[in-house]
């Protein structure tokens, strides 16, 4: 037997083509920018197909585009760890209370707000802060949300910092963070780090409008934002929104004088001081949803109507309640009565959605004004004539959706009679509770369209509290009784069979009815193929991740396609040659 040649001399001397081996193989690393750049340049090669290009990037790395990271080659001191709510990084002086953080914004200090859990009281300090932390809560928690919204970092559920607020500081273990003093949070890891540590900005380059052109060639699902700032809506539009699928009106009253119109309707002694109270609401109401039509420019907006209890508009301590009643002028003792009135043992299980409605139909009459003389004015003005949909909230039963649809319908014909003129609009329901699910067919014969609320559907089918359940799940995952967090990631065995059985019952009883999600789940990867897969015709996520939301339904609609979208080009499926020529 001849020896095997041992060399490329030896191999050139029996001329025999030398044979080039790996041995071993390891992924390059990369950053964000570099591999969308590297997918484009290969696929414009001719080298892959752009349905290749597509797939071969993740989704989460267009975060990285979107927002700032830390520098790796920084040094850094982690004290500590929670959820990573919201990406991008953000350094900046600890304060513990809204008011501070705007305080010192306005001075021209960047700062971190540091609460043990958020509330709409906040919003204030979450605007003007560069990012959040808290103590408590999760994926989903009121910090989580308003932060991705904003775009804001956000790392939530930090259960090893404890904080004091009467001391003005946070402590972990034998470290101890004084009010002014400097802290970074990384909401990609979820990562708390003491000091400064330097940002690399966000880049975008012609690569990543590329890539977004050509995901959108491929998708099948509408992407949609929610949004309900000016602000939020042209982030939202800039990065390809197809609309809004969820305008959280709730959010529209917790900015300066808002709120304490807000709290003088829910302190009114009978309906006739209320309705005084909902005429300025209205007012600030259409301002808002006007601006949001505008900018909009003809595209569907979804309004949902009042959501949150009544109590969460009402501070429960003796000093915030003198000053509430000083605001709003009435006595003290109302807001101490009304406080206990409102208070409930499980408020999100309680009178709060469609239920605040049934009791209160003024409120209902009012928000269904705001939304429709808003389609008026904008028509009038010369605008593109919104597709106004309005949303009613955690409804359980045909009557409930009824009641409500009634009333909208009203409102519109008055303001129809009023403005002299015609629009179009569309009712229909947020489907968060198991027996929405179930009862799909009845619903949808009231029911214009359905928008899944998957962070309260999922609430409600595991029976967890999203705010609470961060304190265990990551039990949960480390033992394998769950893959992921149900409020990160769709569940789809449990929360996704309600789903299916909704859509097919939805649109048994009405053909061609419009179905989306607009719960945080419509900005994960996975949770966006599984709509994709049951039929949706649109996910609805926070502006910031309405491009990761397109890229991953263009990889859910190829993925769906099957693999005979996915062959190489024929340039790509020749055969690699030797990569020096036979010997």
């Amino acid at each position: 037997m001849r020896p095997i040649p041992c060399c490329c001399r030896c191999a050139r001397a029996l001329e025999r083509p030398c044979q080039l081996y790996m041995l071993q193989t390891r992924t390059g690393k990369r950053t964000a920018h570099a591999a969308l750049q590297i997918a484009v340049d290969m696929a414009n090669e001719g080298l892959i197909s752009k349905s290749q290009a597509l797939m071969r990037l993740k989704p989460e790395l267009i975060d990285q585009l979107l927002h700032p990271t830390l520098d790796p080659k920084a040094k850094k001191q982690v004290i500590a760890k929670g959820l990573p709510a919201s990406p991008g990084a953000a350094a900046g002086k600890v304060v513990f209370s809204a008011d501070e953080a705007v305080r010192r914004a306005k001075d021209g200090e960047k700062v971190l707000l540091v609460r043990i859990e958020t509330s709409p009281d906040d919003i204030h300090g979450l605007h003007a802060a560069e990012g959040v932390l808290t103590t408590r809560g999760g994926m989903t928690s009121h910090a989580a949300v308003v932060a991705r919204g904003m775009g804001r970092p956000c790392v939530a559920g930090a259960g090893a910092v404890q904080v004091d607020y009467a001391a003005a500081r946070l402590s972990v273990g034998s470290v101890t963070v004084q009010e002014g003093q400097i802290l970074t949070i990384d909401g990609v890891t979820g990562e708390v780090i003491l000091g400064e540590v330097p940002t690399v900005p966000p880049q975008l380059s012609g690569a990543f409008g590329i890539i977004m052109a050509w995901a959108d060639e491929y998708r099948t699902l509408q992407v949609r934002a929610n949004a309900e700032t000016p602000n939020d809506a042209r982030q939202a539009k800039e990065f390809g929104a197809q609309g809004i699928g969820l305008v959280r009106t709730e959010h529209m009253f917790f900015d300066g004088g808002r709120i304490i119109a807000m709290r003088r309707m829910i302190l009114a002694a009978d309906e006739a001081d209320r309705k005084v109270a909902l005429e300025e609401l209205l007012t600030m109401q259409r301002e808002d949803i006007t601006e949001l039509f505008r900018i909009m420019d003809g595209r569907p907006v979804t309004v949902r109507l009042l959501d949150p209890p009544l109590h969460e508009f009402i501070p429960h301590t003796e000093a915030e309640m003198a000053q509430v009643a000083k605001a709003a002028g009435v006595p003290l003792n109302r807001v101490r009565r009304r406080a206990a009135e409102l208070q409930e043992a499980n408020p999100m299980l309680g009178h709060r959605g469609c239920r605040l409605a049934i009791t209160y139909p003024e409120i209902c009459e009012m928000q269904a004004r705001a939304i429709f003389e808003a389609a008026a004015a904008v028509g009038k003005a010369g605008g593109a004539v919104p597709v106004a949909e309005v949303m009613v909230p955690l409804v359980a039963t045909l009557q409930e959706l009824s009641i409500l649809k009634e009333v909208v319908e009203k409102t519109a014909a008055a303001v129809q009679k009023e403005q002299g003129m015609n629009f179009t609009y569309r009712v229909g329901t947020m489907i968060e509770l198991p027996r929405a699910c179930l009862q799909a067919g009845k619903l949808a014969e009231q029911a214009e369209f359905f928008s899944f609320g998957t962070n309260d559907l999922t609430q409600t089918t595991y029976g967890l509290s999203r705010d609470d359940a961060g304190a265990f799940l990551p039990e949960y995952k480390a033992k394998g009784i769950v893959e992921q967090d149900p409020f990160v990631s769709l569940d789809q065995e449990g929360v996704g069979e309600l789903i299916k059985v909704a859509v097919e019952r939805g649109r048994t009883a009405r053909d061609g009815m419009k179905m989306g999600i607009c719960g945080e789940h419509g900005g994960d990867p996975a949770s966006i193929e599984f709509c994709n897969k049951v039929g949706l015709d649109y996910v609805s996520c926070s502006p910031f991740r309405v491009p990761v939301a397109r890229l991953a339904a263009a990889q859910a609609a190829l993925k769906l396609r099957g693999e005979k979208a996915l062959q190489p080009s024929t340039k790509a499926a020749k055969p690699l040659q030797p990569a020096f020529g036979p010997w």
